[in-house]
């Protein structure tokens, strides 16, 4: 499927997560790559990108968070 045939009404997305809590969408008919994982969300584009707007609250790589962290405790 190309791009200017995708219906944003109806094209269905998955919600996907990486290593470093990196969010981003995915079209549910494609195979997720392996360094991605679902977060159990689906729904049109829009409603994929209001659900991370409202779970991803910190936008820093979970490496980055962890090294702040670290360095705060010391």
């Amino acid at each position: 499927m190309t791009a200017e045939k995708l219906d944003p009404e109806k094209t269905e997305y998955t919600v996907v997560i990486d290593h470093e809590e990196i969010y981003s969408i995915w079209l549910t008919d494609r195979e997720i790559p392996d360094y991605w994982k679902t977060v159990g969300f689906e729904g049109t584009k829009q409603e994929c990108q209001d659900y991370i707007e409202e779970v991803w609250t910190d936008m820093r790589p979970l490496s980055l968070r962890t090294r702040l962290e670290e360095a705060d405790k010391q």
